[in-house]
């Protein structure tokens, strides 16, 4: 495997002189974007932009074109079964509250149960609480054990005729922890369970095949994969997707208006009401053929690479407290050190311009079942290095050292 990483070049962030010494190690969060994505944006802008589906003039076909394309991409991506299943979002918490008040306000009802588990992201606890005050559900919790894996033995009696939809992560972004969602869908559809999974951080690190996963709802967000901000994709089945009412409403999402009554547009284009954002879903198709350019097994590959360095190193250190040993994760360490609220060591690193995450990651249940208010997480995507993980374990045995 390299030590010297041939994709960082990719990233004009790193070139730039006021970031010679960056070390970007937030990839969960947010990923850096590389420069054909940024150049799609740039031209999008300079030489193609329009308002899109209502122009009759060339400048605004194209366009629509291009983004109509972008969809067809996205489908092939994941593997749905038609683009009339992907409908284009902010980000994934608005698929999530897409489906929490399209399909959850319809279809669950008092006495009804939501199936969670304790490493959801907020995104995906708050539209469902939500839900549930609103229709007096209750949301049921799948525990984890102290390596951060799912307590499998809880299923059999947590999902039940009660049971309207499993809201999961396919990663979690906290502690990295893969649940094993084979297993999980394969005993939820036994029993009629819809399931919805969150794949903001799966999408990144492993390769997304909707159908094989039968899953009923995925949702990304465009920022996590290489991509613009603003810009995230619901994917549904088509036969779901057409007896859900629209969640928003307004222009391009209608049929025919009148003040007497309204009809709807036909999928996709129901639930996407309003100007897009157009240029993010040019930019969004770009980072895909990013990723696609490189491969999924190479990208793995070396994530599991620098993981592996990683835990290998800061394993060693007792000073060191490691969060999430669950047996299958993503490119991410969780950790605290000894003594050190997360806030100072993150400040700390600050100055030696290393860039990780400090606090509860939105994640604030898992903390509590841990016990701590936040931890450090350091995140590794396609342009870091083996040398990056070195400078950070050197910054934190400097800030173990000065405590001392």
């Amino acid at each position: 495997m390299q030590l010297n990483n041939s994709y960082k070049k990719d990233f004009p962030i790193f070139s730039e002189k006021s970031n010679e010494k960056l070390i970007f190690l937030d990839s969960a969060a947010s990923s850096q974007k590389p420069m054909s994505v940024i150049e799609s944006v740039s031209s999008c802008y300079k030489y193609n932009y329009a308002n899109i589906h209502r122009g009759l003039y060339d400048l605004s076909e194209r366009l629509t074109e291009q983004y109509e394309n972008v969809r067809k991409k996205i489908a092939s991506f994941i593997n749905a079964n038609s683009e009339k299943e992907i409908i284009f979002t902010r980000g994934a918490t608005e698929g999530i509250n897409l489906v929490a008040s399209s399909w959850g306000m319809k279809n669950i009802n008092e006495g009804d149960e939501i199936l969670l588990t304790s490493l959801e992201h907020h995104s995906n606890i708050v539209p469902w609480q939500m839900v549930s005050k609103v229709k007096g559900a209750k949301i049921k919790v799948i525990p984890i054990d102290k390596n951060g894996d799912l307590n499998l033995d809880k299923i059999g009696s947590l999902m039940n005729e009660k049971t309207k939809i499993l809201s999961i992560t396919q990663a979690s972004n906290a502690i990295g922890t893969i649940p094993n969602l084979k297993l999980l869908i394969e005993k939820a559809k036994k029993k009629n369970i819809k399931i919805l999974i969150d794949g903001c951080q799966g999408i990144v690190h492993m390769q997304v095949d909707v159908q094989k996963l039968d899953c009923d709802f995925y949702v990304f967000s465009g920022h996590k994969i290489y991509g613009p901000s603003g810009i995230g994709v619901l994917y549904g089945k088509e036969k779901i997707l057409e007896g859900m009412d629209p969640y928003q409403g307004g222009g391009e999402m209608i049929d025919q208006v009148s003040f007497e009554n309204t009809t709807f547009a036909p999928l996709p284009i129901k639930f996407e009401a309003g100007t897009p954002n157009i240029v993010g879903t040019i930019g969004l198709g770009a980072a895909i053929d990013y990723v696609n350019q490189i491969g999924y097994k190479n990208i793995i590959d070396y994530e599991k690479y620098l993981h592996s360095y990683a835990i290998e190193k800061f394993s060693r250190n007792d000073d060191i407290v490691i969060y999430g040993n669950a047996k299958s994760k993503t490119s991410l360490i969780s950790f605290i050190l000894k003594g050190i609220h997360p806030h100072d060591a993150g400040m700390f690193l600050n100055s030696m311009e290393i860039a990780v995450r400090v606090g509860h990651h939105c994640a604030q249940p898992l903390m509590s079942f841990f016990g701590v208010p936040g931890t450090i997480r350091a995140s590794f995507a396609i342009y870091n290095t083996i040398e990056d993980i070195d400078c950070l374990y050197n910054g934190i045995c400097s800030i173990l050292k000065r405590y001392k």
